[in-house]
């Protein structure tokens, strides 16, 4: 029995998603960027920006008194405003965190197979994501079966094939 659950994000969930995108951009514990910058921060902001359009679709784990513990969603970005692992207009783009606390504890995995399932559910092919290559997740997106298709100076894009 796991000490926690996953459910479908909600447009309730807007805050929360705000608090995990903070977690993910500051996984590293030297990094402290407050919540403000990052919301003022165009291409960070737009990962959560207006949830819950039409074709966002995420997940949040919650523990047993259903306290959100972490989320993963993933959104469409365009070419004219895109993410750090944007691909193409109809490959959404996945971002995922966990707090501190829960890390360890397989909830980012649970997560990101979770939100996987839904793409496929949805008819969604190929998710793409971005991650700093010092980053353990990119142990856990690899195991999943993400690969680079390009890389930069300290992150890479990687994407999944999830099929339809």
């Amino acid at each position: 029995m796991t000490d926690f659950d996953i459910r479908a994000a909600t447009p309730a969930d807007a805050d929360f998603l705000v608090d995990i995108l903070v977690e993910a951009v500051n996984w590293l514990p030297e990094r402290d960027w407050p919540r403000e910058r990052i919301l003022a921060d165009p291409a960070l902001a737009h990962y959560v920006t207006g949830w819950m359009r039409p074709t966002d679709v995420g997940v949040v784990a919650v523990d047993p008194a259903h306290r959100p513990l972490g989320a993963a969603w993933f959104r469409h970005l365009s070419a004219e405003d895109p993410g750090y692992g944007y691909v193409a207009d109809d490959v959404p783009e996945l971002t995922i965190g966990v707090l501190r606390a829960w890390r360890g504890r397989g909830v980012g995995r649970a997560l990101l197979r979770a939100v996987l399932d839904a793409a496929r559910d949805r008819g969604i092919r190929t998710v793409s994501l971005s991650v700093e290559r010092a980053n353990a997740a990119v142990r856990l997106y690899a195991s999943e079966g993400f690969r680079t298709v390009e890389s930069f100076e300290n992150a890479d894009t990687m994407v999944a094939e999830v099929g339809a």
